[in-house]
């Protein structure tokens, strides 16, 4: 096997690094494998921001049409480049609010449940904000989350759900289930699902289907056109690299783009034709843009613009390729080194999987929580899950496999101390 430094030497996305502000451990770069917690700040952010900043401070209103990015049109500036990055239409795509409350937004349109049919389908241990969004949603429609919302456990060893498991749950429960709302990648374990199929096993049984895409968007190459799926959400500060608490994305498939659906509206969802008349009958405007409740959050999205540009010029499937191959020397490396202190826990396909390895610490709770202190007291980054998971993440954008080898060889010193069993 090629050496890291040849890896990195012959990677042709590697400078791309270049482009990001690299935390520092110590005088030197950090191994940082968070990226599936808080992205890295893009360099170009700053003056981004600095650029608004001037076109308010020397415009005022008047930046609404006449800044060097006119705030008016401004979340379609963001349009394009996002809907590339999920696999969707550009008219199926809006960046918008943040997750949870887009999940709320979408449900009120997706989710109609009826004494028949009143049940959602979410992951055992799913996300919690998305177990007290879908049980507070049943609550709100006057249905009881103790009967209506079915949790799928893992049926697989790792603790990973199967598609046979998922098409056992449909065949029993689809009639009562109203909402599937499934993630793209479990945040927990890593595990990256069939999108396409979920979608159509689900269809089969009168469901509609929404997915959780945290941490999918920017990490897989998604389709979410071709996946069918009704709608889908995501927030942007993970992959996209958007920021903490950045303004998160929405999908909406284009067959609904025109549909009289129930929904919350807002005037910037109103048909930007008429917005202005400032009537009082709501007009949506086609497509995703039409579930905007207020004007776009300016100095939120221009760091989505930076970020995203990034990902233009990368391409995902370029993106996609050295993913699974920085990911798969991670894995071979763990095998190789440390394989009695570290157990995988995602699944080894590369088409179950995206960036992230969640790894399980041999021994317990105490003994993962020393190694992850051991870690960060190295300039190791990665996070850690209850009880005993750390979470690897090599991001291909600005990850490297020297990255990698510098973090093996941290566990396999400390496997081998006074730490080791």
């Amino acid at each position: 096997m090629n050496t890291a430094a040849e890896l990195d030497a012959a990677d042709p996305l590697r400078h791309f690094r270049e482009r990001f502000h690299i935390p520092q451990h110590d005088g030197q770069d950090q191994a940082y494998f968070c990226g599936n917690s808080l992205g890295l700040q893009p360099r170009g952010v700053r003056a981004a921001l600095m650029q608004e900043l001037d076109d308010w401070s020397e415009l005022g209103v008047e930046a609404h049409f006449r800044g060097k990015q006119p705030w008016m049109p401004y979340h379609e500036s963001v349009r394009d480049a996002l809907a590339q990055v999920v696999g969707a239409l550009p008219v199926e795509v809006v960046a918008m609010n943040s997750l949870t409350a887009n999940l709320h937004l979408l449900m009120v349109s997706f989710y109609r449940p009826t004494r028949e049919r009143p049940a959602i389908l979410i992951e055992a241990g799913a996300f919690p904000s998305d177990h007290h969004a879908v049980a507070s949603q049943i609550r709100f429609h006057g249905f009881d989350p103790a009967t209506d919302l079915i949790t799928l456990a893992p049926d697989e060893p790792a603790g990973t759900i199967s598609m046979q498991a998922i098409e056992r749950v449909l065949a029993e429960h689809g009639h009562r289930i109203a909402l599937v709302l499934w993630p793209g990648v479990q945040y927990r374990t890593g595990q990256a699902f069939d999108l396409k199929e979920i979608a159509r096993l689900a269809h089969a049984r009168g469901c509609t289907v929404g997915y959780d895409l945290a941490h999918g968007a920017g990490n897989l190459p998604l389709q979410l056109h071709d996946s069918g799926a009704d709608f889908a959400a995501w927030c942007s500060y993970k992959y996209l690299n958007a920021g903490p608490g950045a303004v998160a994305g929405a999908f909406v498939h284009e067959r609904h783009a025109r549909a009289e659906l129930p929904r919350f509206a807002g005037w910037w969802g109103h048909d930007q034709a008429t917005r202005f008349r400032m009537g009082p009958e709501f007009v949506p405007t086609p497509g995703a843009e039409g579930w905007q409740l207020s004007n776009p959050p300016i100095l939120a999205l221009a760091p989505l613009r930076v970020s995203l540009d990034l990902y233009a010029e990368a391409g995902m499937d370029r993106l996609r390729a050295k993913s699974e191959k920085l990911t798969g020397y991670l894995e071979t490396q763990i095998a190789q080194h440390c394989p009695q202190t570290l157990q995988v826990v995602t699944p080894a396909e590369p088409a179950r999987r995206g960036c992230q390895l969640s790894l399980r610490v041999a021994g317990g709770r105490e003994r993962g929580r020393a190694l992850f202190e051991h870690l960060a007291a190295r300039g190791i980054v990665g996070d850690w899950r209850e009880p005993d998971v750390i979470r690897i993440s090599p991001v291909p954008l600005y990850n490297r496999y020297a990255d990698v080898d510098r973090f093996v060889a941290a566990v396999a010193a400390w496997s081998q101390g006074p730490a080791a069993p």
